[in-house]
């Protein structure tokens, strides 16, 4: 027979939300379960440099962060299984989770927070330099390239938003582009084509990202013309792909209220979805600042509402 475990909170996911929902829950003395997931830590553990999370006088590293979260989670209470949730069913209370090694969880309450994943190129060069000059992140490491030359791929909101981001920071912007218009909306490709320091490359697809080894850093981006198959180069310190975010949300579908680009919705100022005991916190239900500090902030917020409801429900 399958092991049983009876909790007052799992929480599904690690990362930011994940681990601040649990330090809170475990602080409340609800003796939280956190099942982690295929990406302890998430997102951040693939992240190197951090300099924006509040705290640390010097750089860290996102690994290591992720880590001392984890370290605190479990110190105050929380039991963590390095396991992955594979069904899930919240017609009723208490809800019956499983997991892929076999554990089945009765849990009064579950927070969500499985993240989200940007989404990349999937060439193999783009593996190479990922950290070393290529992001998917320009809040979150534009700093890095200031004064230089950086490119952004992709042509909807989060690319146009980005560029114009990233033009604070850097001396030029090369947005590329596989069609010729932007899905972005109009008003923000007005700011765009209004930006001095912005040039668009369109019907361009990245075949190939250049740069040097010891050390790993990017230098230049090898282009396709979609048209006519023509090759052309761009000189880059930085390029951020800007395609989009797929919340992990598939486990939940049809199971939850989610939107169109499958974010659980939530109510207003709440994690609180429209099954009363589930909360989702961070990635997951954000598609807007994707942001550690943000994911922490929603974590604490599902963590002191799941107390509230408990302690009504008692």
């Amino acid at each position: 027979m399958p092991d049983k475990i009876k909790t007052n909170v799992l929480i599904i996911g690690s990362g930011p939300a994940g681990y601040t929902a649990a330090i809170y829950a475990a602080r409340a003395n609800l003796q939280p379960h956190l099942v982690a997931g295929l990406e302890p830590g998430g997102q951040m553990t693939i992240t190197t440099d951090v300099e924006n999370y509040p705290g640390f006088g010097d750089v860290i590293q996102g690994p290591w962060l992720m880590e001392q979260m984890k370290e605190q989670a479990k110190n105050v209470g929380t039991i963590i299984y390095d396991d992955l949730i594979t069904e899930v069913d919240f017609r009723s209370n208490p809800f019956i989770t499983k997991s892929d090694s076999g554990l089945i969880f009765e849990s009064r309450t579950i927070i969500i927070s499985t993240g989200a994943q940007a989404r990349w190129l999937n060439i193999e060069s783009e593996k190479k330099y990922k950290g070393f000059g290529i992001s998917a992140c320009a809040t979150c490491d534009g700093f890095f390239f200031k004064n230089k030359e950086v490119a952004v791929i992709g042509g909807g909101n989060s690319a146009v938003e980005e560029a114009l981001f990233l033009s604070k920071l850097v001396s030029k912007v090369t947005l590329v582009h596989r069609r010729d218009s932007l899905r972005a909306e109009k008003i923000l490709q007005e700011r765009l084509f209004n930006n001095p320091k912005i040039e668009v490359l369109w019907n361009k697809k990245v075949k190939e990202f250049i740069g040097t080894k010891n050390p790993n850093a990017l230098k230049k981006i090898k282009l396709e013309d979609t048209q006519n198959k023509s090759e052309s180069e761009v000189l880059v310190s930085g390029a951020f792909i800007a395609i989009g975010h797929d919340p992990a949300t598939s486990l939940f579908k049809n199971k939850i209220e989610m939107d169109e680009d499958n974010y659980i919705i939530t109510k207003p100022d709440s994690t609180s979805t429209n099954i009363k005991g589930v909360f989702a916190a961070g990635d997951v239900k954000d598609k807007i600042y994707r942001q550690a500090v943000t994911a922490a902030g929603l974590g604490c917020m599902a963590a002191l509402e799941a107390e509230k409801y408990l302690s009504e429900k008692n």
